[in-house]
């Protein structure tokens, strides 16, 4: 996993771009009627992303069709959900936490009430 995929997902217009490019394949003219940014801006989002391994283009005589690729993707997953647990852990501690409170404040509020 490197910190270039970060990097290359931390631009929001890119991470607009992928969003856009999640239902297929599309041509450029696509991603821009989508995203009403100019042609030149997504083509140049297109290539970094293309440069990163985020997507892949296809051509089909002049035109030039653009997917996701899952690949990095399926990277990103596997090395986030290596900190999955780790949260995990703490959020049921966080709600264990809250219970007991909870059940403290609602035993108090019952002693008050005799």
């Amino acid at each position: 996993m490197h910190t270039d995929a970060f990097q290359t997902l931390a631009d929001p217009t890119r991470r607009q771009i992928v969003e856009a490019l999640r239902s297929g394949e599309q041509q450029v003219n696509d991603v821009v009627g989508k995203l009403d940014i100019h042609q030149s801006g997504v083509s140049r989002h297109l290539r970094i992303l293309l440069e990163a391994g985020f997507v892949q283009v296809r051509p089909d005589g002049p035109r030039r069709f653009y997917s996701l690729r899952p690949e990095p993707f399926q990277e990103l997953e596997t090395w986030l959900s290596s900190y999955r647990g780790l949260w995990e852990k703490r959020l049921d501690r966080f709600d264990e936490a809250l219970q007991k409170r909870r059940n403290a404040r609602a035993a108090h509020a019952k002693e008050r009430k005799r």
